[in-house]
């Protein structure tokens, strides 16, 4: 297939993901099915017995399949389980492993019931503590099937479908609690929603753009065969590229690439944040978003999490998928009908940072009114 992509002239690329990247929407629709008979079956069935003081709010459909950008016989999908009547994130935190075994235990019953239609496979407990189950739905006829993971989350943003942006304080506790446990990043599954919810309503091209990206980091992860960034974070520099570079509903699919890829090998300069759902508003936000956009490059900022830089950590990765990327740049996939490179969009590699200013009070005997001093 990496074959098969990279002699793909560029003017056929979008054809390519139509062909091979797309996914069956029978089996689609049918995962589903099956994930809603999960749902229902596990606010009915959790947590029910007197031992639990906790219920289910809400169980949302995650990973590719939730956020509409999964790839055909590639897919993933994730249930995440809203645990309410929890008194902060430390205690969902200290009492995860037990949800965990109930949500287990549940979806064992079931498995034994055959209420679902596709083939229900529970995989083998390598790792009896883990904090995710996994299982997987087959359909035999399709010769398609599908990965799960069940997350849980503690539900600390209620209702999303009515607020564009959460009250400051949900994310002031989660910025506290974060640095207090010394735990970054580990809560973002309580923000799934958001996640969906920024790439919702995008164009179909750009989610086609995103498929194609994908597809490129799976074969690199099988050529290279060692830990590379996080998928999630060549998926959040596909929006970026796309709104700082076109934001069109229709663009050049090889220009997009390009454009990528060329971003991947300027890793070591990337400083790319949101303001969609938190902002620097609030001074304690603030100042935290200013820390963490000071850390060591890469830098591409969670849209729903500030405490999460989902390409952090990965600096060997990161250079492997930049002299992967730096390769590709040569390949016909981008290359015109007169053998002419595709030019990318005009993107930068840093989002600007607002000055962070703090307000200081001088006795009024030093200087008549307040002033402000700006920290570059």
């Amino acid at each position: 297939m990496a074959q098969k992509l990279s002699s793909t002239p560029a003017r056929e690329l979008d054809k390519f993901i139509e062909d091979n990247l797309l996914p069956d929407t029978r089996f689609c629709d049918e995962v589903r099915a099956a994930m809603d008979i999960m749902c229902k079956f596990l606010k009915e069935k959790c947590f029910r017995d007197a031992s639990h003081d906790v219920s289910i709010s809400k169980v949302v459909k995650g990973g590719s399949l939730g956020k509409g950008n999964n790839l055909n016989g590639r897919s993933d999908a994730e249930l995440v389980v809203f645990v309410n009547n929890l008194s902060s994130f430390e205690d969902h935190l200290k009492r995860w492993a037990e949800f965990i075994q109930e949500i287990k235990k549940q979806l064992r019953k079931l498995q034994r019931e055959n209420t679902i239609q596709l083939e229900f496979i529970i995989k083998s407990e390598q790792w009896p503590n883990s904090l995710a189950h996994n299982f997987r739905l087959r359909s035999p006829d399709l010769d398609q099937e599908m990965e799960c993971d069940v997350l849980l989350a503690c539900d600390v943003l209620g209702d999303v479908s009515t607020k564009k942006k959460p009250d400051a304080q949900i994310y002031i506790d989660l910025i506290s609690k974060c640095k207090s446990l010394g735990l970054e990043g580990e809560f973002s599954t309580c923000f799934t929603e958001l996640q969906h919810n920024f790439l919702k309503d995008r164009p179909d091209k750009l989610m086609n753009l995103i498929r194609l990206v994908k597809h490129w980091y799976q074969l690199c992860e099988e050529k290279l065969g060692k830990p590379l960034p996080p998928q999630y974070a060549l998926e959040l520099l596909t929006v970026y590229a796309w709104e700082r570079g076109s934001g069109a509903p229709d663009f050049n699919t090889a220009q997009g690439f390009r454009t990528v890829l060329e971003l991947v090998t300027k890793y070591r300069q990337l400083r790319i944040y949101w303001t969609v759902y938190y902002d620097f508003e609030d001074q304690y936000i603030s100042k935290y978003l200013h820390r963490q956009l000071r850390r060591a490059r890469p830098v591409i900022l969670d849209p729903a999490d500030p405490t999460r830089n989902v390409a952090g950590g990965h600096s060997v990765g990161w250079w492997l998928l930049a002299d992967e990327a730096a390769t590709w740049l040569k390949y016909s996939c981008f290359s015109n009908c007169d053998k002419s490179i595709v030019c990318s969009w005009n993107v930068q590699v840093k989002v600007r940072v607002p000055n962070h200013q703090v307000k200081i009070r001088v006795p009024y005997h030093q200087v008549d009114e307040n002033w402000t001093c700006v920290l570059l």
